[in-house]
């Protein structure tokens, strides 16, 4: 029978939930069981494709075509797991299913009220993925903070899980912050005690409390914590800071909470065998070179609308043995002052991410042109890719203000242009070029190289892509689209043979990258950043 972990969040929000889930889901994958993990989100969006990133963080995409919470990619990445919209479950999904059902008649006349339909909705959808995942455990994350008011009917729903699979099949984790006060250095309890309490008045008992400090909790202050929530000593644990997240399911399995875990759901006792991913660890601690990143973008304010980039990148890194130390850069900031542009010559490479909407492109152009100029190594992502196409267009190919439609709808060459599907749309959420696509790789490239296949499937959110108008003109000044979609009719992949490393892509590989498993263009682009700065003549794959 599936068994069923909760993992709710007190004192305030970015407490950790997202790691300490996913790091429980790796502890269990190492004793052996088999685990899948849903993010509930109390918001009323839909999902996550309309929220800008400076509200939300990023839009984390699935290979079904899901805008999910950033959550997921956690998930994915540490358990190595391609997960489904489904694994995503919203307030505004939440609510529309239960109104198109009483518009239908489904509830026979009834009065329709949060308990019990919303909750049953709520619960019905956690049970669906435990059904189509067959998993022995079911992780699902609750966003917010206990005693927010959007999560009640989450928190209640949750609650009676309980009492319909059983305390043997059910078991609640409570992470909360224990912050370390600058005068005294005391580590305070006491919000800890708040919520948990908060929690037990709306009627769910945690079996185990996460302790969020800065630093490993004195055993005095992990009684007092056991005592105030009322939970035996070896039931509190301590995910504190470390050098990088990825140790944290070890920091957890050493304090004993994975054998707590297995002991209180009746699994059986075995040893936790995490051979690669402590490889892995121990490449990110241990590296033997560095390379400086400088990530030009747009929401360079927050480094959470970049943590799947991120994550990448560091992958990328630890195949390299290398230490990636990368700069947020915003574009505006070449606008305003072009000479700023120099400050490039200090980076081993240069990253254009995603984006949206006319804000910071020029100043994004700039570095990509600065890149292309002085054969510094380039990587663009989705809108970097376009924009690398312009950059070509006005200063390679003579196409005086080239532009996207995107930015510009009057642009005298439109070399980047709405999708032919796209128009006439006006409804935003969920309706662009989303989730994973078939794309040939042209033999003979750096993108087979990279690859090592003429076929592969990435995820895509898109609505712009290459005006095929000016593909002969791109092509006879030298650029090569090295990937193309199955019908050829749609530009994925772009390269400049001539260049140490000039890469850019529409897709964004980063959704696929994962712990000892870097994605090939991330890889490619480190690795060119580490061989350029070492002096080889050609970035060797």
């Amino acid at each position: 029978m599936v068994k069923y972990i909760f993992v709710t969040g007190g004192v305030l929000s970015s407490v950790g939930k997202g790691i300490v889930t996913s790091s429980i889901g790796k502890m269990l994958q190492a004793r052996g069981l088999k685990v899948t993990a849903v993010k509930v989100d109390p918001y009323v969006n839909v999902d996550a494709g309309t929220m800008n990133p400076y509200m939300h963080g990023e839009v984390y995409v699935t290979d079904d075509g899901g805008e999910t919470d950033l959550d997921l990619g956690w998930y994915e990445r540490f358990l190595d797991l391609n997960l489904k919209k489904d694994n995503n479950i919203t307030t505004g999904l939440v609510y529309r299913a239960v109104i198109e059902k009483e518009r239908k008649g489904d509830f026979l006349g009834r009065c329709v009220q949060i308990v019990p339909h919303v909750t049953n909705e709520i619960k019905h959808r956690i049970r669906v993925v435990a059904k189509s995942s067959n998993v022995d455990v079911v992780l699902t994350e609750v966003g917010g903070t206990v005693g927010d008011i959007e999560g009640l009917p989450f928190l209640e729903a949750i609650r009676q899980m309980r009492l319909e699979e059983g305390f043997e099949n059910t078991l609640y984790v409570h992470v909360a912050l224990v912050p370390i006060l600058d005068v005294t250095k005391e580590m305070k309890t006491k919000p800890l005690q708040h919520s948990v309490n908060e929690l037990r008045r709306i009627g769910i008992q945690p079996d185990i409390i996460v302790a969020r400090c800065s630093e490993m909790i004195d055993s005095e202050v992990l009684r007092k914590i056991a005592l105030f929530g009322t939970i035996p000593e070896n039931a509190v644990f301590c995910s504190y800071n470390v050098e990088t997240i990825y140790q944290v399911p070890l920091i957890l399995d050493e304090q004993g909470m994975g054998e707590f875990i297995c002991n209180r759901l009746g699994f059986p006792k075995s040893k936790p065998e995490y051979g690669q991913w402590k490889i892995f660890v121990d490449a990110l601690l241990n590296p033997k070179y560095d390379v400086k990143i400088a990530l030009v973008g747009k929401y360079a304010g927050l480094a959470d609308s970049y943590v799947s980039m991120n994550e990448a990148l560091r992958h990328a890194g630890a195949a390299c043995k290398a230490k990636v130390c990368i700069d947020y850069i915003k574009a505006e900031a070449f606008e305003k002052n072009p000479k700023e542009i120099e400050k490039l010559r200090k980076y081993d490479g240069v990253f254009v991410p995603y984006g949206f909407g006319p804000r910071g492109t020029e100043g994004k152009i700039m570095a990509i042109r600065f890149a292309r100029e002085n054969n510094v190594p380039f990587l663009g992502i989705c809108y970097g890719f376009q924009l690398a196409v312009i950059e070509f267009a006005r200063d390679v190919c003579g196409l005086k203000d080239a532009n996207s439609t995107e930015i510009n709808p009057d642009s005298p060459h439109p070399v980047i242009d709405l999708m032919p599907e796209q128009r006439g749309i006006e409804i935003k959420g969920a309706t662009m070029r989303l989730g994973a696509h078939k794309i040939v790789v042209k033999p003979c490239t750096m993108a087979y190289a990279l690859y090592k296949s003429e076929e592969i499937y990435e995820r895509h959110r898109h609505r712009f892509e290459v005006n095929l108008d000016y593909l002969e003109t791109f092509e006879k000044n030298g650029l090569v689209f090295s990937g193309k979609n199955a019908d050829a009719r749609r530009m994925e992949i772009l390269e400049l043979p001539n260049h140490y490393f000039f890469f850019a892509s529409q897709f964004h590989g980063e959704f696929k990258s994962r712990p000892g498993k870097p994605d090939p263009e991330y890889y490619g682009f480190v690795k060119a950043c580490l061989d350029k700065k070492l002096g080889k003549a050609e970035p060797e794959f």
